[in-house]
């Protein structure tokens, strides 16, 4: 059997996560797609994907094997049509939190696709970190200060936060007049981040930790957002999600000479040896657009 269209069928089961929906995207009976996925655990000497009633999950050998046959694909694309080899083509799954897609990730997206109509971006939307093998994604955008130093990354940019509470919250309550007095207030937490410590910044530019404790957590900003707009407490929150209600005064900035140390906006892939054409120029696209 041809090793080529073996190596193409084989990335669309996986890009696709069945042998039926691969065999719809390619225009094959499914015992074909069958026989060529056969050809390729033949060809690598082992199993590629582990199979049950619910879904596929790539092995670890199926997992280089993709890098290889995307490589494969690739190259044979470029023999056929040689005036279209700069352009990337095929599936490139992304994953970020509802903040990242809103503010990152769709703001460019029109202009990408545009430039490269051969590309499908698939979002996946989610607060938790995802297993990019098992999920197959190929990018996850994270912010963050504590990087794994054991992931492949790429900063793209900075994320900046602050304070904020309701005014309501600031009638009761009072507001706080240096770090220290945010022991006194009921301080709320984005779920993944460092629990029960902020790094802020001091008059002179300096990092500080500053304990705090509060009574609601929550994964997701904008329901953070909403709660400090109730009156619940102090949050640190992005500026961007907060500005909006910043502006309209149901929010009010708390310690603006403290404010949070900005976050680093990191692409996340999982191969330095192999970057597929797509997700290279995703992140340059991305990158220059929050260097804006």
């Amino acid at each position: 059997m041809d090793r080529i269209i073996a190596a193409k069928v084989y990335t669309r089961i996986c890009e696709l996560g069945s042998l039926s929906a691969a065999a719809r995207a390619l225009n094959m009976s499914r015992p074909m797609v069958s026989r060529y996925l056969e050809q390729m655990e033949h060809w690598a000497g082992e199993r590629l994907l582990h199979r049950s009633s619910r879904k596929l999950t790539l092995t670890p050998t199926g997992e280089r094997v993709l890098q290889q046959t995307r490589a494969l694909n690739e190259v044979a694309e470029s023999i056929a049509a040689q005036k279209q080899q700069d352009l990337p083509s095929g599936t490139l799954r992304v994953a970020c939190s509802q903040f990242g897609a809103r503010y990152y990730i769709v703001p460019f997206l029109s202009d990408f696709l545009r430039d490269y109509p051969d590309v499908r971006v698939e979002l996946h939307v989610s607060s938790q970190a995802v297993n990019m093998i098992e999920e197959r994604i190929d990018l996850a955008i994270r912010i963050t200060n504590d990087l794994d130093p054991n992931i492949i990354a790429r900063r793209l940019g900075e994320c900046d936060s602050m304070l904020y509470a309701s005014p309501s919250y600031i009638e009761k309550k009072g507001m706080p007049r240096s770090p220290g007095d945010l022991e006194h207030h009921n301080c709320l937490q984005y779920s993944y981040f460092l629990r029960n410590i902020w790094q802020m910044v001091d008059a002179n530019g300096e990092p500080l930790s500053v304990e705090v404790s509060g009574n609601f957590s929550a994964n997701d900003s904008v329901v953070l957002m909403d709660a400090v707009a109730d009156g619940v407490g102090i949050a640190m929150l992005p500026v961007q999600d907060a500005k909006p209600r910043f502006e309209s005064g149901e929010l009010v900035k708390v310690l603006e000479a403290y404010p949070p140390r900005s976050m680093g906006i990191y692409g996340i892939y999982r191969s330095r040896s192999y970057l597929p054409a797509a997700l290279r120029l995703f992140l340059s696209a991305l990158s220059a657009r929050l260097a804006k």
